[in-house]
């Protein structure tokens, strides 16, 4: 009787360390499905810079002051249109998805049209087939925080 007890534990132990397997696996595979292009942080300072813009009365262009147009020059960063030529800069705020980005995607590109998304962290980690298709057709996907992103220093740590 005791040789049967052991056998049926050993194999619900044996099981149960293959269903963990397995869904270890399944979970590992599905991270490494969707290929994502990052940079790295290697030699960009860590030195603290305000951010804002100031305000014009005679319809210029606003001033984002000159070091954070360095910052942006050099890292290929977007601010600030080409104020010689007339551009609609056509923006999407994707906190969440409530339905109608498949359709916008569509449209835009229909129509030809590049776009920005500025999306959270949560979005991505929700819609990341939407992300994909975004970055795919060529549309610009930036990063929108909860908190301005100089609030936070490279390693993470609070400023």
């Amino acid at each position: 009787m005791n040789v049967t007890k052991n056998n049926h534990f050993f194999k619900y132990i044996f099981l149960s360390i293959l269903i963990v397997g397995i869904f270890s696996l399944s979970i590992f595979q599905k991270n490494t499905d969707m290929d994502l292009n990052t940079s790295s942080s290697n030699g960009l300072s860590n030195k603290k810079i305000g951010w804002g813009i100031k305000r014009n009365d005679n319809h210029e262009q606003p001033d984002v002051g000159n070091k954070n147009k360095e910052v942006l020059e050099n890292n290929n960063g977007i601010c600030l249109g080409n104020k010689e030529k007339k551009f609609i800069y056509l923006t999407f705020d994707e906190g969440y998805e409530a339905g109608y980005t498949n359709k916008i995607l569509e449209i835009l590109k229909n129509n030809h049209v590049k776009a920005a998304f500025f999306i959270t962290a949560h979005y991505v980690n929700s819609q990341p087939d939407l992300v994909k298709q975004m970055i795919d057709e060529g549309h610009i996907v930036g990063n929108h925080t909860p908190k301005p992103l100089m609030s936070i220093n490279l390693k993470g740590e609070k400023a």
